[in-house]
């Protein structure tokens, strides 16, 4: 491994990738990537692997930049002061400096039996877990789907797709970030899928036995599979590391991605929570905040200042099956908005989405700096404007406003 700097990034999904990529614009860097598995997981593709239709997997050689020194290991201590982190197996790395990107995963469910009984389904292995399960049960075995977000209905969507007996049992409000006629849709499509939708405010689930889910109304509903999608949490590793995070352990950064404890720590992704002000988790966000995140490294080594966030937002997209799908814009404040795209059409867009995010990860592992961060003006940058003028002074703010 050659070069001056050496930067490692943790978390080889979307953001660590598009974070090491473009950190290969300078001859004098060393990238080295951490990951727990020697594959890309396309989380995007989840629920497909779920329901049968893909293997959710891509070769990092198909997404990760030449030179870049790939350890397929998992950090289990961060040292701020030491510049290193402690690996599992391959000991300790030293950092020049250190991209956190550890992505986010199921939360813990509260709900008695529900750790023990129902199968979750963020993360590849969970998925994998599943799969089998399924497999051996009959077709007709009544499966409940508990949560209401994107994975919950694209999870929904894709079982009854295949012929399951499928009930989706919401908490609340089906596709709570959906506008109002965008819920609709979804919901019109979901009928005629055949899948029982129950929501509102008894629509809460209570206990999850072997073989039921109980309701706060007293109902109880036959399961032999329960999946749940209810709730995203993020890894520990940096408030186990002595790093400043925000109330769900996400890493408190300012508005250049970088940690209010450390110049040399930045963070990327779901994992990363800037002024407090996280960033909704989704792929949609990881890419664009990873590339500023490795454009403030790139910066500080110029030595120019860094840019601050100027993130906007425009649209959350949901598969509903292989044949239909839903393409819900938004305002740049990350409100919902009337206008959104169905059916056929949105299982299209939706596709797009999927296949275009690998290539943006590979064109930047051919071409480091192609992917383009925009300048969006309004919307949330106001808010972060108001939110900035009264944050913590960071070591890096200070070091920044010296030079």
């Amino acid at each position: 491994m050659t070069g001056n700097t050496h930067v490692v990034v943790i978390g080889g999904g979307y953001a660590g990738v598009m974070a090491e990529n473009r950190l290969t614009q300078r001859d004098d860097m060393a990238v080295t990537l951490i990951n727990p598995r020697p594959d890309f997981v396309h989380r995007l593709r989840l629920h497909q692997l779920v329901g049968g239709s893909h293997d959710a997997v891509v070769a990092y050689q198909d997404v990760l930049a030449e030179g870049v020194r790939l350890t397929v290991d998992t950090v289990t201590r961060i040292d701020a002061a030491g510049r290193s982190v402690t690996l599992a197996v391959g000991g300790t790395l030293g950092y020049d400096y250190l991209i956190y990107a550890v992505g986010s995963g199921s939360a813990e469910p509260s709900v008695p039996g529900a750790a023990e009984f129902a199968h979750q389904i963020s993360t590849l292995e969970e998925a994998q877990r599943l799969r089998p399960v399924l497999d051996a049960a009959p077709a007709t075995a009544p499966v409940t789907v508990v949560g209401a977000g994107p994975t919950c209905i694209e999870t929904v969507a894709e079982l009854a797709e295949a012929g399951r007996m499928v009930t989706l049992v919401c908490g609340s409000v089906l596709g709570p970030y959906l506008h109002t006629r965008g819920r609709r849709s979804v919901a019109k499509r979901l009928a005629k899928l055949g899948v029982t939708v129950i929501d509102g405010s008894d629509a809460k689930v209570t206990t999850v036995t072997s073989d039921a889910v109980r309701l706060a109304n007293g109902r109880e509903l036959p399961s032999e599979v329960t999946i749940w999608t209810a709730g995203f949490g993020v890894p520990d590793l940096a408030a186990r590391s002595g790093l400043s995070t925000d109330a769900v352990g996400r890493l408190l950064t300012d508005e250049t991605l970088t940690s209010v404890d450390d110049e040399r720590i930045l963070a990327a992704g779901d994992s990363a929570a800037p002024s407090n002000l996280p960033l909704r988790m989704s792929c949609l966000n990881a890419a664009p905040l990873a590339a500023r995140a490795a454009d403030t490294v790139l910066s500080r080594l110029a030595g120019e200042q860094p840019d601050n966030l100027h993130q906007g937002f425009y649209a959350q997209c949901i598969s509903l099956g292989r044949n239909a799908g839903i393409y819900q814009f938004a305002n740049r404040s990350d409100v919902a908005v009337r206008l959104h795209i169905d059916d056929g059409l949105g299982a299209r867009i939706k596709e797009m989405v999927c296949t275009g995010v690998i290539k943006h990860l590979a064109d930047e592992a051919h071409k480091p700096g192609s992917f383009r961060l925009h300048r969006v003006p309004g919307g949330v940058s106001k808010r972060r404007q108001l939110l900035r003028a009264n944050r913590i002074e960071t070591p890096a703010a200070a070091a920044d406003r010296a030079a």
